[in-house]
């Protein structure tokens, strides 16, 4: 039997070279070896294969971490999952011992790798990952539901961070992926109404056809007057998706109300006018991937009132990995998995 794979590696400048390697092996006590079956293309992944690139990896990786699989084997140590079981990636690993780590703070470890990112990923038929970072899943969950676990619990993780009241309305600047995630658990949590808004006409068409109360083009309308119609203050609460739009996120808001600043670009230095936060009394969450969220993520998607399957559009073999990316950086496509 052959222990040869045939992987995407991450040359750099944007370069995926697809070479056949050595299946990983056991290597430590806590390694569990994961034959994948499906992995989503993440946003992060489109940065690291930008040109220059908006998200750091070093060369000779196999990236991608929206991984689902089962389990093939376990180290010595591992307790938690067994051979025959299916699990999720949670992908951050952190190291436990730096200041932020034994304050409970572990989202803002000093020392973390991520798997994909740091070390070896899911684009490929095997996976080696230490079993922390491994979460058993019921195999009743859908292969293309569970595939999103990890950027679902991203926004669980960050949705609990702001007093929320079943007929809050919400507004999400971003009708992306991880925008149409915050739509999703909104919708369940009991929101009034749920209101996207974009730039792409594909995306705001997609939250429209997913039954979401409103989709607003902010190059032909007047945001803040539209939420203010739409809700008659303003939204209780507003999600920055995308990453630069503190400044818009706050005209959207009611006086009182909270803004979850999501997004990531590390890049942007938008101006803020601090006057507006103060004299309306708002409440402004930076959010970075949550508190362990993972627990209530796994009981999320096996009672089935979330199944983030619906952004799913395409689903292509690991050989189109390239095509996948460019779909999604193109806006034909909302999520892309790649199956092994």
């Amino acid at each position: 039997m052959s222990n040869q794979e045939y992987v995407p590696i991450f040359r750099g400048n944007g370069v995926l070279e697809y070479v056949e390697r050595d299946a990983p092996q056991i290597e430590t006590v806590d390694d569990v070896l994961v034959q994948i079956e499906a992995c989503g293309i993440c946003g992060t992944d489109l940065n690291i294969l930008a040109v220059p690139p908006a998200h750091k990896a070093p060369p000779g990786i196999v990236i991608g971490h929206e991984g689902v699989g089962i389990v093939k084997a376990i180290g010595p140590a591992v307790q938690s999952v067994r051979p025959g079981d299916r699990v999720v990636i949670a992908n951050r690993l952190t190291c436990g011992q730096c200041d932020y780590c034994r304050r409970g703070l572990d989202n803002q470890c000093t020392n973390y790798q991520t798997i994909g990112t740091t070390i070896d990923g899911a684009f490929a038929p095997t996976l080696r990952a230490p079993a922390c970072a491994l979460w058993k899943i019921d195999p009743s969950v859908p292969r293309d539901d569970a595939a999103l676990f990890e950027p679902l619990s991203c926004a669980v993780g960050s949705v609990k961070r702001a007093p929320f009241q079943p007929g809050d309305n919400v507004a999400i600047i971003g009708a992306g992926p991880m925008g149409l995630l915050f739509a999703l658990l909104y919708r369940t949590l009991g929101a009034g109404k749920i209101i996207l808004l974009d730039v792409a006409p594909y995306r705001l068409e997609f939250a429209q056809e997913m039954g979401m109360d409103a989709a607003l083009n902010v190059t032909q309308v007047d945001a803040a007057a539209e939420v203010k119609r739409l809700t008659g203050l303003g939204a209780d609460i507003v999600v920055d998706a995308v990453g630069n739009q503190m400044s818009q996120a706050l005209q959207l808001a009611r006086r009182g109300g909270q803004v979850i600043l999501f997004g990531l670009r590390p890049h942007d230095n938008p101006p803020v006018n601090q006057y507006t936060i103060t004299r309306y009394d708002l409440t402004v969450h930076g959010t970075f991937v949550g508190l362990h969220p993972f627990a209530q993520t796994i009981q999320l998607l096996e009672s089935r009132r979330v199944q983030p399957s619906v952004l799913v559009t395409h689903r292509l073999p690991l050989a189109e990995l390239e095509r996948g990316v460019e779909l999604m950086r193109t806006q034909q496509a909302m999520k892309v998995l790649i199956e092994m």
